[in-house]
């Protein structure tokens, strides 16, 4: 008998999903489990019941207090220079664009510390902009607060860049060249029409570069050093702890998990929506 036509049709309209191979499913599961064991693993050894003393410590506050200052200083440095470069990769043609944007994102893949190294190098006291920021003005940045907020703006400032660019790109351009016909001039249509048309990217982009900057180690350590109360941030907190105190190492990346887990969630709309 030949089934309904409502049937064929709804047969038709919800096929069958075909079954995972399994030479990908075990690649898959053992990269999960690789990716999950080490997380797993720091909840299970976490000395949970010591914890809130771990975290009551003068020390650990002061590095948390000065990993929240710098990295948000960081945020704010990357915001006020990062939107304008990517606004001027994405809207305008110059000779060497391309160049140019290979040049912002190699932070990206640049070692830390030979970020850090380079930063010495150009900033230093002997640096080559950095004498003349010290004989000029008497402005040493090394081994200073600010040179940590320095350090982690040299590395998050690529995430910012690239979130803000690629939002650039996918807006129309038209808004912005009807509001020039009406009378606008091009900084006015950038600040009244295409920012708010890229405020969410924005957002995302601070929010990542906000989460790098916090987690920053190697440029950190190697352009600022590791002063307690000065520019020792969490992450130079815990490799100091570890040697000494590792339940306290332990205890101070739970709470550097916790924020990277509450970054995931404030982005888990614009990244990780499934389609």
């Amino acid at each position: 008998m030949t089934p309904p036509a409502k049937t064929r049709g709804a047969r038709a309209s919800s096929p069958r999903r075909p079954g995972v191979p399994l030479p990908l499913l075990l690649p898959a599961l053992l990269g999960l489990a690789f990716l999950l064991l080490p997380l797993l693993a720091l909840l299970v050894r976490a000395p949970w019941s010591s914890l809130p003393e771990q975290l009551t410590g003068a020390q650990v506050w002061e590095a948390l207090r000065l990993s929240l200052i710098c990295a948000t200083a960081a945020t704010a440095v990357s915001l006020v220079l990062g939107v304008p470069l990517a606004w001027l990769l994405a809207r305008t043609r110059f000779p060497g664009r391309g160049l140019v944007r290979a040049l912002v994102t190699l932070p990206l893949v640049l070692p830390p510390v030979v970020g850090g190294v380079a930063l010495l190098l150009a900033l230093g006291r002997n640096g080559v902009a950095g004498r003349w920021l010290d004989s000029w003005f008497g402005i040493t940045l090394p081994f200073t607060t600010t040179g940590v907020v320095i350090a982690e703006a040299f590395v998050a400032m690529p995430f910012l860049v690239i979130s803000v660019e690629g939002t650039l790109r996918a807006a129309d351009p038209r808004y912005e060249e009807a509001a020039m016909t009406l009378g606008a001039s091009r900084f006015t249509a950038f600040r009244r029409v295409t920012l708010p048309l890229v405020a969410p990217g924005i957002a995302a982009g601070a929010v990542l570069a906000w989460a790098r900057a916090l987690g920053e180690f190697g440029a950190t350590i190697t352009f600022a050093g590791n002063f307690p109360g000065r520019t020792q941030t969490m992450p130079l907190a815990v490799y100091l702890a570890l040697q000494n105190d590792p339940e306290a190492a332990i205890a101070l990346s739970l709470v550097l998990l916790a924020v990277s887990i509450a970054v995931l969630a404030a982005l888990r709309d614009r990244w990780l929506r499934t389609p």
